[in-house]
């Protein structure tokens, strides 16, 4: 997590995300696109798929899975604000959302926090 600085816990844990899948060879395109509709936290690109990235960052999965605040209403939001940003940027890559959870026991302080990355989410 190299060049991660402690933010509030939503910042740390897309820069968190953001680490991992350029680890991944994902190219960074952008980051917090935000419309009237809502904001993705991460658009990143390979040599197949334009990914636009929901992180979801949680101490634990003791209330419940991360993923499952990304429910039909979050969704329905994600792909019309997705829609604006490929009206606006040509690309030949497949469109994809992904959902990245990120969980933290200690927060901010957590060295190694565990990562699921959920590919073609919804």
């Amino acid at each position: 997590m190299a060049g991660i600085v402690a933010l509030e816990s939503g910042e740390w844990g897309e820069a968190v995300a953001l680490d991992y899948l350029t680890g991944k060879n994902y190219a960074e395109v952008e980051k917090r696109y935000r419309t009237r509709f809502g904001e993705i936290d991460i658009i990143v690109r390979d040599s197949r798929f334009i990914v636009f990235v929901e992180v979801k960052t949680r101490k634990n999965a003791g209330y419940a899975y991360a993923r499952e605040f990304v429910g039909p209403a979050k969704q329905k939001k994600l792909r019309a604000t997705a829609n604006i940003w490929l009206a606006s940027h040509q690309t030949r890559l497949q469109p994809r959302f992904d959902v990245i959870e990120i969980y933290a026991p200690r927060g901010v302080d957590t060295v190694s926090p565990e990562i699921i990355h959920i590919e073609n989410a919804f």
